[in-house]
């Protein structure tokens, strides 16, 4: 499916999210507080923009993602880049600073065993920030949200996408997320310590970060 919607998937991304995706990549890279020369990965990285963002750090980050045709479709950007799976992932114990997962977590069959497998490749010390759709906190606002999401979501995401039904799964998958709060609890139960989230455009995004 990822495959699918890869050769238009940053366009799609940044017209449905009408812009705001830029400053969420921005505020992730403040939350890990990156330092020059730290190692980094950036999980479900996609076509490779985000890890782009994280590199404006001085870090050396390494975008890693299961769907060869998102990495293909950002092969001309000048980063490292690994296919992989979140749930096994191809690096050995403790090598990470930091990692981040944006917009991905929810893709994972299995997150939590997802969030062990990064926590296994994070040295101790080292920051988790899962950057990740939430639920917005306003009553009136998340119902027009939720609305959005199941009618209008779908209907742009055919004028601008290589794959449209694959928005379908976007909207529902966001739907069946869970809190704030709950995925703080399970993020703590995966192995990392001083979870703590705040919430970005009103909910609708949630950053969550942690330490190994």
């Amino acid at each position: 499916m990822f495959d699918g919607v890869a050769k238009r998937y940053d366009l799609t991304n940044t017209v449905l999210s009408f812009g705001q995706d830029r400053s969420w990549r921005k505020a992730t890279r403040a939350a890990l507080d990156l330092k020059p020369g730290e190692r980094v990965l950036d999980l479900a990285a996609g076509t490779g923009v985000s890890t782009v963002e994280l590199g404006r750090s001085g870090a050396w980050v390494v975008a890693t993602d299961f769907s060869k045709g998102m990495l293909q479709a950002g092969a001309g950007r000048r980063v490292p880049m690994v296919a992989g799976d979140a749930m096994a992932l191809p690096f050995a114990d403790a090598v990470f600073d930091a990692a981040t997962i944006s917009f991905g977590l929810r893709n994972v069959s299995d997150f939590e065993a997802g969030l062990r497998e990064i926590a296994r490749v994070t040295k101790p010390g080292g920051r988790l920030v899962v950057s990740e759709f939430s639920t917005p906190t306003f009553g009136p606002f998340r119902t027009v949200y939720m609305e959005y999401l199941m009618k209008a979501l779908p209907m742009v995401a055919r004028a601008v996408s290589s794959n449209p039904d694959a928005y379908v799964y976007l909207a529902e998958s966001i739907r069946a997320w869970p809190t704030q709060e709950e995925l703080a609890l399970k993020i703590e139960a995966a192995g990392w310590k001083n979870v703590k989230w705040r919430n970005l455009t009103g909910g609708v995004v949630a950053l969550h970060r942690g330490e190994r």
